[in-house]
Order: C-alpha cells, then structure tokens, then sequence
C-alpha cells in the first residue's frame, strides 16, 4: 500500500495548523488593538510617541539596549522589585516598531522607567557615566554621546549639571549632550506603563495596620 499520499497531508496538516496558530491566530486576537480611554483619569492609553522620542526609539535600537535590558515586566517578584507599576500587556506596544522586548536582564527592566524616573539630567548623567548616579552599575558610558568643549563666558544652559568631584575632574570643561542623547532620553522618558488596563489592572496597596486602642478594662499599672 502506497502510504506517501498520507505522510504529506500529515505534513501539510501539521505546517497548516502550526501557521494558523502562530500567525493567523494571534492575528485575529491582538490584529486590531486600539488605545482605550482610562475611565479614572479620562487619558488615552497608549499615546503615540513624540517625533524625538521616535528618534531616541532609533537610537535605543542601533545602540544594542535590548541585549542587556527588557521592557516586560512578569507578575509577581518583577513588580514587587519596583521595576513596574503592573504586569505588561499586548496593548503597552501598540505603537512599537519594533517591539524591543529584550531577553536578558543584565540591566533593570525598562518597561515603567518613564515613570520612575523623571529627571531628564539624571538620565544623562547615566549615559555619560553610569557609576556617577548607580552605584557599581557594569553599564559602559556612552560617552561618543556627548560633546567635550571649554566653557565659554558663561556654562551652556544644556550642558551636563556634573557632581562637584567630576566637575573639577573636567575643570575649564562641560559635557554637552548631542541630538541623540537627548532623543534617547524623550525616548526613555516615554516608556511608561503605569496606567490601569482591564486585563492588567494596577496592584491594591495592602492598607496600613491600624493599632487597636488600649482596653479600658486593663487593670491600671502600680
């Protein structure tokens, strides 16, 4: 008996049924995600980055980020270490192309940082030279980001603000950040995930421990 004819419809049936599920399906689940309206604050979540920080988007890509830092935070110990405000969902990457999840956790998780931290010169600050704001951080500086140049009459407004020690390290000197430094920190400063979703609701802050009022019946202390 000639079994060829059904080796290759078992063949077929098995790439059809693997493409259906990996492709087709996932198609049909997360194809046609919108931004929804966060009915707490009435924002529209997500919204499109701006142009700079779709710039700092390609910055963050050709620098190689995503080798040492992810942007999904997993329920449970990730967002009790304060890397993320919740777990994250398909609609956090509504506006990613392409998504930069990254695989390797060498770095802190990037998902929520936007919103962790909101200062612009500190984001700097750790491209320049990362040990100056995290202690024994193994992040390399990304110094080819910054400008070296005497300060004139006057420091530049966009010069880098130094700690004392690496100002007299660099004295007669300022860092100025270039465009894609601070393309890179819009960008940075965009990855937020903080807003409450259906499927990926913020975590409920345990309430304080209220301590319970003396008895009156005690008897009093001699």
């Amino acid at each position: 008996m000639n079994h060829a004819p059904l080796l290759l419809f078992g063949i077929f049936a098995a790439l059809s049924t693997s493409w259906f599920g990996l492709v087709v399906w996932p198609q049909l689940q997360l194809g046609q995600l919108q931004p929804v309206e966060i009915e707490e604050t009435g924002q529209i979540y997500p919204s499109a980055r701006s142009g700079l920080a779709q710039q700092g988007a390609d910055v963050y890509r050709a620098n190689n980020c995503a080798a040492c830092h992810t942007q999904q935070v997993r329920p449970g110990a990730d967002i009790a270490r304060g890397w993320g405000a919740r777990r994250t969902v398909a609609q956090d990457y509504l506006f990613d192309t392409p998504v930069m999840l990254g695989s390797s956790r060498i770095g802190p998780d990037l998902a929520n940082i936007g919103a962790r931290q909101i200062d612009d010169n500190w984001h700097l600050l750790h491209l320049y030279k990362p040990r100056l704001v995290v202690e024994n951080s193994v992040m390399p500086s990304y110094r080819f980001l910054f400008t070296k140049r005497a300060i004139g009459a006057k420091p530049s407004l966009d010069a880098l603000k130094l700690p004392d020690v690496e100002a007299k390290r660099i004295e007669g000197y300022e860092m100025v950040p270039k465009a894609d430094a601070l393309a890179l920190v819009a960008y940075l400063r965009s990855l937020r995930s903080d807003a409450p979703l259906f499927e990926a609701p913020l975590p409920t802050k345990p309430k304080p421990a209220t301590l319970s009022a003396p008895s009156t019946n005690s008897p009093a202390k001699k």
